[in-house]
């Protein structure tokens, strides 16, 4: 049994981890900080259940799992949150979500539901399992074919009769990301699951990797469907979920998969004198991102570079954007929330101020005493004074 633990908070991955493996020392237990590291697991690993964070760097838990399912439909998920928002349960249940853990977790909560997952699991029919492996080595076989063909390499004594049948008349579409040397293993994964959901829903095919950075689709298209239309909506989602440009075409209408090599070598000689898909809206929702992000961490390390990262954004980019947006700079802003929620916890007479200090992300108690000071003209202890709270 392989469960993977999806979480930036080091301390709730391995707390977890901890607890399976206590009642679990068989099972083998995967953890990933981020989505992108999660996307890398999942593909490399036979996962069987994933338990997911929602506020996940890059890409929220939520989009994880909605991207996820129809690559990997038998995986089991379970959400895990620090919000008890009805939406965010709602979501995850229609997604198919089979429970919603609210931090802190609790242990025997968490062994029970592994226990119940486990169990269905196991009622899973071998002979269901085998046929769902022939399955997928038939589509690997099938798309390593074309993968060869629309690279111009040898296929040799490989049937291609399988297209030619099921696609008479075809449109190739090819998405180029252009992200310089950063790794793109995880926007690759998104477009493979955006482009592959829309193919079916237009019509059928598939998609190949072409590259590191390029795939590419073959469609054939529903009765009065348009490749437009899917191109279109395509563009829609990936600029919506990856924050790199990248470049999209398609081939137009086809019939002779010979002609394959030479229609990709034109499309990608178009799309470099393309323009870059611009990311409209992208810095936006980015930044949307980074604030939430900085509302449940802004206690930790959060450095401009660490929440840049986050949501994949270069970080003198991200310091401009994110001051264009709020208005403050990335630095005020922290400080600004951190002394804010400082005034409430100065409210409860229990707290001590090292402890108040700690809570909001500072080790050194006179430093937290400076910037209040500075920012409200009057130290922490005289404010509790203003507010008649007497410290027990």
């Amino acid at each position: 049994m392989n469960i993977l633990i999806a979480d930036d908070e080091r301390a709730i991955r391995e707390g977890i981890k901890r607890t399976i493996r206590q009642l679990h020392p068989d099972y083998g237990v995967y953890l990933a900080a981020s989505t992108e590291e999660a996307v890398q697991i999942i593909g490399e690993q036979r996962i069987d259940i994933v338990l997911t964070d929602i506020l996940m760097p890059g890409m929220n838990g939520l989009e994880f799992m909605r991207i996820s399912k129809r690559k990997y439909p038998y995986v089991k998920w379970v959400v895990i949150s620090a919000h008890s928002e009805f939406s965010y349960a709602q979501e995850a249940v229609r997604l198919g979500a089979r429970d919603y853990l609210l931090k802190p977790i609790g242990k025997s909560k968490l062994l029970a539901l592994i226990t119940s997952l486990v169990e269905e699991i196991e009622q899973d029919s071998e002979m269901s399992k085998d046929g769902e492996r022939l399955k997928a080595s038939l589509k690997y076989l099938r798309e390593g074919v074309f993968q060869r063909l629309a690279s111009g390499l040898d296929i040799g004594d490989l049937d291609t009769g399988p297209f030619i049948e099921q696609h008479h008349n075809f449109y190739l579409i090819m998405v180029q990301m252009d992200a310089g040397e950063k790794n793109v293993h995880l926007e690759h994964f998104v477009v493979d699951n955006i482009l592959s959901e829309l193919i079916e829903r237009y019509g059928s095919g598939f998609v190949v990797s072409y590259d590191r950075q390029s795939l590419l689709g073959l469609v054939t298209l529903k009765e009065d469907f348009r490749i437009e239309a899917l191109q279109e909506e395509a563009k829609g989602y990936i600029k919506r979920y990856v924050k790199v440009p990248f470049h999209m075409i398609h081939s137009g209408l086809n019939q002779d998969f010979k002609t394959v090599p030479e229609l990709v070598m034109r499309m990608r000689q178009a799309s470099v004198v393309q323009e870059l898909e611009p990311l409209k809206g992208g810095g936006e929702k980015a930044i949307e991102v980074a604030l939430q992000y900085i509302k449940e961490h802004y206690s930790q390390d959060i450095s401009l570079e660490k929440v840049a990262a986050a949501v994949f954004l270069n970080p003198v980019y991200f310091s401009q954007l994110f001051k264009q947006k709020t208005g403050q700079g990335y630095k005020d802003y922290v400080i600004h929330l951190r002394l804010e929620q400082a005034k409430k916890l100065l409210l409860n007479p229990k707290l001590k101020l090292a402890e108040i200090a700690e809570r909001i992300g500072y080790q050194d108690m006179r430093h937290f005493t400076q910037l209040f000071r500075k920012r409200f003209e009057i130290t922490p202890t005289e404010y509790r004074q203003q507010q008649n709270i007497n410290v027990l």
